[in-house]
């Protein structure tokens, strides 16, 4: 899936996104130590691999899971089957209508966490959500402050989206601290059951108004041959059809 392919850039979208600046969509940015870092390229099968590994050492060293989903739970070998296949899937089921755009975060020349942006009809919506994870040993510097900048940045500058969503369950107050520095605003709650008892998941929003842009410079590379991936504009019956 991550080779690329000697074929028209609407063939697949997978294919259309590695084709960008010969192989890579990237989202770049200043960090906060003045370095250059990456969020950004769709994470090829030996990003996923390491990316795997890392989540395999561990994402967070709290009792109960931060995930609505307990994935990083399951034992070996079941949990390296289950990370790959899903992102296999999700990379093979994009739409137009309906897409996760997984983005492999890049520190000190290596796979360190991944960051989503997912949209349902984004054409009439345009609304997107967020989720992300950190390997455990990399938290706390100021990534997960800046992944989360770059696909905002991304889904308001580049694609035109009108509100942001995410969400965090009681005790994570990492990802709280994060929404909050991004000017994300309280949006309800919700009870959730991720290991088959209730907890509480706090919904917050934001929207081209009261996000943080001056907090993380972004810059983006790559992005205008595949727009029409995003469902930010049409597609003719040449460039995507469903059969």
């Amino acid at each position: 899936m991550h080779a690329i392919r000697d074929e028209p850039i609407h063939r697949e979208p997978v294919a259309a996104l590695r084709r960008v600046a010969r192989g890579e969509l990237v989202l770049q940015l200043s960090d906060q130590r003045g370095g250059v870092g990456r969020v950004g390229g769709l994470p090829t099968d030996e990003d996923l691999v390491a990316l795997a590994a890392v989540a395999r050492a561990g994402v967070h060293d709290r009792p109960e899971t931060p995930f609505l989903v307990p994935w990083d739970e399951l034992p070996s070998p079941a949990f390296e089957r289950q990370f790959l296949g899903f992102w296999w899937r999700t990379r093979g089921a994009w739409t137009p209508d309906a897409w996760t755009l997984g983005l492999a975060v890049i520190a000190e020349g290596r796979p360190i966490g991944l960051q989503d942006l997912t949209a349902r009809e984004f054409a009439a919506r345009r609304s997107v959500l967020t989720g992300s994870w950190l390997g455990l040993e990399y938290q706390g510097r100021g990534y997960g402050t800046e992944m989360r900048a770059a696909v905002l940045w991304l889904a308001f500058e580049e694609l035109g989206a009108r509100v942001a969503e995410s969400g965090y369950v009681d005790g994570n107050e990492a990802s709280a601290r994060v929404s909050e520095k991004l000017g994300y605003a309280p949006n309800g709650e919700r009870i959730v059951a991720p290991k088959g008892h209730p907890v509480t998941e706090h919904l917050v929003r934001t929207t081209p108004e009261t996000w943080r842009r001056d907090l993380v410079p972004v810059t983006i590379d790559g992005l205008d041959a595949c727009r029409g991936l995003f469902g930010e504009c049409e597609l003719g019956p040449g460039e995507w059809a469903s059969i």
